[in-house]
């Protein structure tokens, strides 16, 4: 599949879905306690994407049921939201929103704990945030997708962490999932060099344990192998003339 190279235009209207779907994770996030149900979230992200202006991009994608994916401690991707499932304190969600205005998409999530968590959930999500910045940090015109797998697996490897490798971000734009996919596991120096317009996420999915993954019978859950913790962040990003632009990017204090 051809990946895209998108002119100003397109990037702007792409950069007005991304800051949506960031400030609509940020809204969310900030309303997260004990005793919230997985459907809240998916109730406030079909409001507030609304009130924005878009749409959620994920609801009815390939028979979808929600508007948001909801992952809860050893889930690891593309939860579905429950009415019969509530947050605790001590739990850790990853809230993964996807919206489209005018046409074009912008997609971030990322991963909140529920009041206070124990010091080695902690340490996994503030790996997985950091194995996100590191990826970030080599995006620029000559490097390669090879690149940001290494620097996720830099961080990751030495804090004994486990890196999915069963899931991968995308190319984003028109399409909520483009070329080129984007491994989170790689070697420095090889795979598809980055130009200046191409447009994608960077997701990596940190464990406690092991990478294996399988899918619950819903036919979208996914959960860690062996019942160990996950975590994930992701952002839109921009390959620019001279480095990346964050299209999602959110400041740190939404994120707590």
């Amino acid at each position: 599949m051809t990946v895209t190279i998108y002119g100003p235009r397109e990037i702007a209207a792409i950069r007005v879905a991304s800051r949506a779907a960031a400030a609509t994770l940020a809204w969310v996030g900030a309303r997260l306690a004990p005793g919230v149900t997985t459907a809240q979230i998916d109730a406030w992200v079909r409001e507030d994407t609304a009130r924005r202006g878009g749409r959620p991009s994920q609801l009815g994608y390939h028979g979808f049921p929600a508007s948001v994916c909801t992952s809860r401690n050893s889930v690891v991707c593309h939860g579905v939201p429950r009415a019969d499932e509530q947050l605790r304190a001590g739990d850790i969600i990853n809230v993964d929103v996807t919206t489209e205005i005018a046409g074009y998409h912008g997609d971030t999530s990322a991963t909140f704990c529920v009041g206070a968590v124990a010091a080695p959930v902690r340490a996994l999500v503030d790996a997985t945030e950091a194995a996100l910045v590191a990826a970030i940090a080599v995006v620029r015109p000559g490097a390669r997708l090879g690149d940001i797998g290494a620097a996720i697996v830099g961080v990751a490897r030495p804090a004994g962490l486990g890196v999915v490798d069963a899931f991968c971000g995308h190319g984003i734009g028109r399409e909520m999932h483009e070329a080129p996919q984007v491994p989170h596991v790689g070697r420095a120096g090889t795979g598809l060099r980055l130009r200046p317009g191409m447009v994608f996420t960077v997701e990596p999915m940190l464990t406690q344990g092991g990478p294996e993954t399988r899918v619950l019978a819903d036919g979208w859950t996914a959960v860690t192998v062996d019942g160990m913790w996950s975590a994930q962040f992701e952002h839109t990003l921009c390959v620019t003339a001279d480095g990346v632009e964050v299209l999602t990017y959110r400041s740190e204090a939404e994120l707590r």
